[in-house]
């Protein structure tokens, strides 16, 4: 008797567990929803998952305090592009990965770069700087261990390798810091034995190979396959000649760029009264454009001819990019190293003044 209790206590108790988590999920589904409508969502999720992730590996103090100095860091570069005009993102967390912005507008120079790259690694270290006093005052281990892992993520983030703030720094400095960022990340590599850091690594180290070393690729000629919705029930209504699906022809087109420097590239069928834009993955120079295939098909009940088109282009450098006043390079290398000798600075001094205060 007292064993069938047990069962029906247990089974009543799942039962109340599975009735509440069907009644969270729903409200759960309802809770997304309406974040989803505020520009808050994204990140405020992310944020969330990300302390949830670290977590599981750490003290969920020390998860909170690590994405409180994350999100210090990334507002450091949103305020630097605010203050040059240009639009970014809110911070997302990636979990183990860190967070990134992204840039609705890209920078016209290294200058403007560098500038939104310091934003981050400046305020980071502000932040870093207020938990080791807190730390201080406190006598914290935890709050110590925090401005330790803060000053340090800032002083990684100051390696000269794209996309870390340091590769980004050495645009505006001078690119040959990007060849110690080379040497210096395999020994950053060995040192934290980091697979992340490691991917990152091959990336920059293949990107520069193929900038300055594989220079035949500069000039290489690219295609890319854009597809546009012609309507041709009317014209073929007034007598117009519809090509059939082999049909191939080049085609004249126009190109342009608009204040975001989107390229568009603007299509025209004359025989077809017909006019269409498409844009471009990358700022090219446009060689060509050649249809390749004609597909008729109904949308919304009309009869339209997909036309699928091969854009020939080469990618465009800029190296006017890189062209930054004398004073610019000195001030910005100054602050750089400046900013980087003060970083692993307060990394010992937050190893020395934890220890002698514990």
């Amino acid at each position: 008797m007292q064993e069938n209790k047990q069962e029906k206590k247990s089974s009543g108790a799942w039962g109340w567990l599975g009735s509440g988590a069907v009644l969270l999920l729903l409200k759960g589904k309802a809770i997304i929803s309406l974040l989803k409508l505020g520009k808050i969502a994204g990140p405020l999720i992310s944020m969330m998952v990300s302390i949830w992730a670290y977590a599981l590996i750490s003290p969920w103090q020390f998860a909170v305090g690590f994405v409180a100095l994350l999100f210090v860091h990334e507002i450091g570069h949103v305020i630097a592009a605010k203050r040059i005009g240009l639009p970014v993102s809110a911070p997302l967390f990636i979990p183990f990965m860190g967070a990134l912005i992204t840039m609705k507008k890209q920078p016209l120079d290294a200058r403007e770069e560098a500038y939104v790259a310091f934003g981050g690694p400046i305020l980071g270290s502000v932040g870093a700087l207020i938990v080791f006093g807190a730390a201080y005052y406190y006598h914290s281990p935890l709050l110590y261990s925090l401005a330790y892992i803060g000053f340090f993520l800032n002083l990684i983030n100051l390696l000269p390798i794209h996309p870390l703030d340091g590769g980004r720094i050495a645009t505006a400095v001078t690119r040959w810091l990007w060849l110690v960022g080379l040497i210096g990340g395999l020994a950053v590599i060995i040192y934290l034995k980091s697979i992340l850091f490691g991917i990152i690594w091959v990336m920059f180290a293949y990107d520069m190979y193929k900038k300055y070393i594989s220079r035949r690729t500069k000039n290489q000629m690219h295609t890319v396959l854009k597809s546009f919705l012609i309507p041709i029930e009317d014209l073929q209504n007034q007598g117009y000649l519809i090509p059939g699906p082999e049909h191939k022809r080049e085609l004249p087109f126009t190109t342009y760029s608009d204040l975001n420097r989107q390229q568009f590239v603007g299509v025209r069928w004359d025989n077809l009264d017909y006019y269409g834009t498409t844009t471009m993955p990358v700022q090219s120079l446009i060689g060509k454009v050649k249809v390749v295939q004609l597909d008729q098909l109904y949308v919304d009940a009309s009869l339209h001819m997909k036309m699928t088109c091969e854009i020939s282009f080469t990618v465009y450098d800029n190296d006017k990019y890189y062209e930054v006043p004398a004073a610019t390079r000195w001030r910005y290398g100054a602050a750089y190293f400046v900013l980087a000798g003060v970083l692993g600075g307060m990394m010992y001094l937050v190893h020395v003044v934890g220890n002698v205060n514990l």
